[in-house]
């Protein structure tokens, strides 16, 4: 049934399975998609919601007024034409439902107990506003408000805390509409959260996935979020990330808290870590990971091949192999050239990778400029390019995304294609 805003009977919502909803305009093309609802509690009366935040091509999100939407229907919001494509900037006074209301702990009004919110309803009223009405929750303590189970639907009224509270907040339902986004997707969602509840689901995802978004986030938002964790947790995640990231993270860390993480990480991890720490941020040392894919000139293709699959390999490392006489890990023997993928693919399996060696391919010395760096992957069109030292032993390699890193502005992440800033 479509839902519009010329609806004599009150229209309900449920804002948790609105989300990733699609956008359209009144010709039917597709805009984005629902990533929140915003609202704003006030003293009295059922919360007033406003708009929609809106993901738009390029990750933006941006804002979209209620009085904007003629209908919301399964599986489509209706707008009445194109969206102000400025960034949505959320206001003090407002709330999102999703990223802030979403697992929050509140109390019950008559005294009974204490409930998790799961999900919010918001009506339409004779007046065309939008508000909350009702609140989907799970008990926490006894409440006469629950005849069966362990749920129940009830008004906004029965409960009180759904402005900003000191409380403590779970994570697990906002979660689950993020599980699958790629990292560099989750970490510009939590990068708009409020600064509590970054931490809270940083907190929630496992060190594996933490590490990943932490790879992707700003300087101050990832080093916000390390010190917010256990230590001996924040050393387990800084175990997984890229030895560059972690570096680069730990070099952002005061001096005393940087060497008890070190102290506690596993040896192997914390000695990459100081190595790439010898050297300035913007020499090819300070850019470079210990971890590329480095195997002997007598390894076959189809071992090479089986390497770039890993899932851990970044793709801009596994455009290419790095061949070296033993040992293979960092610093390695004599460097001898590098194997390119798309040359792999086209030669048998059972050759040695030694025969297709592109021994023109020159490395850069660890402690060359960034602006050296640039030069040879833009004029060999590389994704990366090896580091050696004086005596051609390999210290590493530079993905192109490492130096994209490092000659964007650091807040590039919030600067918008057009205009900054928030429309009403």
């Amino acid at each position: 049934m479509t839902i519009t805003a010329r609806t004599s009977a009150p229209a309900r919502v449920f804002i948790a399975r609105l989300v990733g909803t699609s956008v359209f305009d009144p010709l039917g093309d597709e805009v984005g998609k629902v990533h929140d609802v915003v609202t704003i509690i006030r003293p009295t009366g059922a919360p007033r919601v406003v708009g929609l935040v809106v993901e738009v091509v390029g990750r933006r999100r941006v804002f979209l007024p209620l009085t904007r939407v003629t209908g919301i229907e399964p599986g489509s919001v209706i707008s009445t034409g194109l969206l102000n494509m400025r960034r949505f900037e959320q206001r003090t006074v407002e709330t999102l439902v999703v990223s802030e209301l979403l697992d929050r702990t509140v109390d019950l009004t008559d005294g009974s107990g204490r409930v998790v919110i799961e999900d919010v309803a918001m009506e339409q009223q004779r007046s065309r506003d939008w508000v909350l009405t009702q609140l989907f929750v799970r008990r926490r303590e006894g409440s006469k408000l629950f005849r069966r189970g362990d749920t129940s639907l009830i008004s906004v009224d029965d409960v009180r805390g759904l402005g900003p509270s000191a409380e403590t907040q779970g994570a697990t339902s906002l979660l689950a509409t993020l599980g699958d986004l790629k990292a560099a997707d989750l970490a510009d969602v939590l990068h708009d959260l409020p600064e509590a509840r970054r931490l809270e689901v940083a907190k929630e995802l496992d060190n594996e996935r933490l590490a990943d978004v932490l790879e992707e986030l700003g300087d101050d938002d990832r080093v916000e979020i390390l010190s917010g964790l256990d230590v001996s947790r924040a050393a387990d995640v800084l175990d997984v990330m890229q030895p560059d990231d972690a570096a680069d993270l730990v070099a952002e860390l005061p001096e005393h808290q940087a060497s008890q993480l070190l102290e506690l990480m596993e040896p192997e991890e914390a000695e990459d870590v100081r190595r790439l720490l010898a050297y300035e941020e913007d020499e090819a040392g300070g850019l470079m990971t210990t971890e590329p894919l480095i195997l002997p000139p007598e390894a076959t293709i189809a071992t090479a091949l089986a390497h770039a699959r890993r899932q851990d390999v970044p793709p801009a490392l596994a455009a290419m192999v790095i061949v070296a006489r033993p040992p293979l890990e960092t610093p390695t023997g004599r460097f001898l050239g590098v194997l390119h993928l798309q040359r792999a693919l086209r030669e048998p399996p059972n050759e040695p990778i030694g025969k297709h060696l592109d021994t023109d391919l020159e490395a850069v010395l660890a402690t060359d400029s960034l602006q050296r760096v640039t030069r040879m992957l833009a004029t060999y069109n590389l994704t990366m390019v090896p580091v050696v030292d004086d005596d051609r032993r390999v210290l590493g390699a530079i993905s192109v995304d490492d130096v994209l890193d490092a000659l964007l502005p650091e807040n590039w992440r919030d600067i918008d294609d057009h205009e900054e800033g928030r429309h009403g």
